[in-house]
């Protein structure tokens, strides 16, 4: 990659300046292994914008995470009329409830703006090719199943 697109000069290639030469500013959480090998962990810009607040996406899950930890946990949003957004939490976790993730908040002290009131059980977390998880579709779950989904 030779660099950025910036707004404040459209049309010129601008190396990223902010960390130095070569480093690129991906949004990915990124941990490094004793071999040097990188592995990504999540994101940096996954938030919810909920009556003004601004709630990570990523919080979201390690309250699924903690609650329920042998299954996998996703979070994301759908527009609400009353707040702007709403949390939406896909879970393979059959018997996870708002409860489960209300407790988990004590125990971390998060808002309980972080605990979504709608939780969509679901077989499996939709993954991309890389393995990671696809947001894309998540989101668009979430916008089209409202119906489908249960108030926990």
């Amino acid at each position: 990659m030779m660099g950025y697109f910036l707004y404040d000069q459209p049309g010129v290639i601008q190396q990223p300046q902010s960390k130095g030469p070569g480093w690129y500013s991906t949004g990915d959480i990124v941990e490094r292994d004793d071999d040097g090998f990188l592995h990504i962990r999540g994101r940096l810009k996954r938030f919810a914008k909920i009556a003004g607040e601004m709630v990570s996406l990523e919080v979201v899950e390690k309250l699924a995470a903690l609650a329920a930890p042998e299954f996998a946990h996703a979070a994301s949003t759908r527009a609400d009329a009353a707040k702007g957004e709403a949390l939406v939490l896909f879970t393979t976790a059959p018997e996870l409830r708002r409860e489960h993730l209300l407790a988990a908040a004590k125990t971390t002290g998060s808002p309980e703006l972080a605990v979504p009131r709608v939780i969509q059980k679901v077989a499996a977390i939709p993954l991309l090719g890389s393995g990671k998880t696809d947001y894309v579709t998540l989101k668009k779950m979430s916008e089209t199943s409202a119906g489908e989904m249960t108030n926990a």
